[in-house]
Formats: C-alpha cells, structure tokens, sequence
C-alpha cells in the first residue's frame, strides 16, 4: 500500500510503498477513503507529543470501508460496511477508569497515528471496538473531520456546562464543527480570533456564530469559553471574558506554557479544566446527533501524496475549516 511515513519528529513525512497491513484477531481491515488533517497530527510531526512509534504512519479521523477481518470479528461487520476510526485506539477495559465510564484517561490507552499506525495510508487496521458505524452517504471527506475535530469539540462542549454565552478561541476544524452543535441548542457562540483573521471570521459568522472578532473584542461577559488553539495565553484572556462562576475549558493534547496570572481571574469561583481524548459513548452520541442538526463541514482536500502540504498549510494558518487527505 501507499503510505506517508514519519522517520523523526520534525521532519517531512516520508512517501512509501509499505506492505498490506495484517488485523489482529479483534482489528478490522479498511480501505481509507479520507483522513482528516488535525492538529495533534501536527504535534507529533514537529514533536510536542513526544512518544510516537517510529516509523509511524500519522492520521485518526479516518472514513474507511471494510476489506477484512481477524478472526475474533469477522462475520460481525460485513465487507463495504462504512466505520470511523477515531483517536482513542485501544484501552486495557480493566482499570477503574476503564470500568468507570473515563476509559479515556486509561492509563494503557493506545492512539491511532500515534502508538499504531493510521489513516495516512490507503488501508489501516483498526481495533474493532473502537470503530464506529457511519450511516448514511455523506462524502467521505466532510465526514472525516467528525471523527477528531467534532468529538472533542463535542466533549469540550458538554465539559463547558450549560452555558447561554459561549465563547469559542480558535475557529479551526474543531469549532467550526462545535458551533453549529451549540446554535442548535440554542446557545450565542462568540468566536475568538488571531486579529485581521477575515476568513476563519467569515467562517464562524456562516455556522452560526452571533460575534466573530478578535480575542480581547467579547462583545459581553462568557458563560463558558472553549479554547481550542494550542497558546496558553489564551487560557488568562478567556478567564478575563468569562463571567463569576464560569468555566474554560482547554481542547487540545497539546499547549504552550500558560502565563502566570493574577489569583484575581480565578476568583469567584471560575474554573479551568482540560479535555482528555474522547470516549467511545462521546463518539456514538455526536455521530448520531451529527445529521439531525445537520452539521456540515468546510474543507479543503488534499491527495495521500500531499499531506506535507496539508500540514504546512494548517501549521501556517491557512486552512479554513478542515483538511483532508484523500484516497
């Protein structure tokens, strides 16, 4: 098969023919046909997130077809069945997370582009429990982008509480998506920005958002606020925004160091939490909810052979919605 390859942290992925992967006994075998482009991608390409196996094959917000089966599977999900491959890969299914309803803070955890190979590649092989079914005959390349950028943001969103005013930092991949999941329940989303951002602006004004602006414009104290880009600068400028007992919540695996800020933007009873992962009840809750609102997603595709330029695209800001690789 053809794949993209990363031999070190910071350098370019590598095109390669490499052989036909072979599933385990519970794994699924599938044909990619689009890997969205996400962010943490990026930080294991430039090494933020320290630990990948080498040589890997990056990509989890996998569509893909079912070719085969191991044999603890097969018969269970028939040949051209249409599942999601997300980033949660694998978890032991034993310690108190796990057996708790939090298997994604399980300590074992395994992740797809990151201990085991993903979806930059024409086939991978998937755990089988952590594939979800994709109804439907939406493109395969504007649903991709479900199965990362709209799962955390859908976690994000449920870890944010209940709020009327929600403020949105970042308007990428992820709260393009999260947006139209909040105007549907009829919440105001204020979309923050990096200043002269028109385009990510426009975006947010087109999915719904009432206020697209540049961080430090909130037109009005926040309930919540979401941030979704990895600068934790932005962690005490959203804490400025946010009402008394409001919440930030902070998306990504990945952030800058956080400033030092003044005990007083904490005070009455704010709070800053982290989100970790998804869960699989997270991924069958927001893939079902996802047609009925119905979120559409913006995005600019790329072929397998030009994921370099995907990723220096979205490194340097100049995506719009989502990338994604197609096959």
């Amino acid at each position: 098969m053809q794949a993209m390859v990363l031999d070190a942290p910071g350098s370019p992925l590598r095109a390669a023919e490499l052989p036909d992967p072979v599933p385990g006994r519970g794994d699924l075998l599938l044909a990619v046909r689009a890997c969205g482009v996400c962010r943490t991608d990026l930080h294991v390409v430039d090494g933020e997130l320290t630990r990948p196996k080498l040589p890997l094959v990056p990509g989890h917000q996998i569509v893909g077809e079912v070719v085969g089966a191991g044999t603890d599977v097969a018969g269970s999900v028939g040949p051209g069945e249409r599942v999601g491959v997300p980033w949660l890969g694998w978890t032991c299914g034993r310690c108190r997370f796990c057996t708790s309803g939090a298997e994604n803070l399980c300590d074992e955890a395994r992740f797809t582009g990151y201990d085991r190979d993903g979806g930059f590649a024409e086939l991978v092989a998937a755990d089988a429990r952590f594939c979800f079914p994709l109804p439907g005959d939406a493109p395969a390349e504007e649903t991709a982008p479900l199965l990362c950028a709209g799962l955390i943001g859908y976690r994000a969103l449920r870890l944010a509480g209940d709020p009327e005013v929600l403020g949105l930092y970042g308007f990428g991949a992820a709260a393009h998506i999260v947006c139209q999941v909040a105007v549907h329940q009829g919440r105001r989303v204020v979309a923050l920005t990096r200043p002269g951002d028109d385009a990510a602006q426009a975006l947010a004004r087109g999915v719904g958002a009432f206020h697209a602006g540049a961080v430090g414009e909130e037109p009005e104290p926040l309930d919540a606020a979401i941030v979704f880009a990895p600068a934790g600068e932005l962690v005490p400028a959203a804490l400025r925004a946010v009402r008394k007992g409001g919440v930030v919540v902070c998306a990504g695996i990945h952030m800058s160091d956080i400033p030092s800020f003044p005990y007083e933007l904490l005070w009455g009873e704010r709070s800053v939490r982290s989100v970790a992962n998804l869960t699989r009840r997270d991924g069958l809750e927001f893939l079902a909810l996802a047609p009925r609102i119905p979120v559409r997603t913006t995005v600019t595709t790329f072929a397998l052979a030009e994921a370099n330029e995907a990723l220096d695209r979205l490194r340097s800001g100049r995506i719009v919605g989502a990338a994604v690789l197609v096959t």
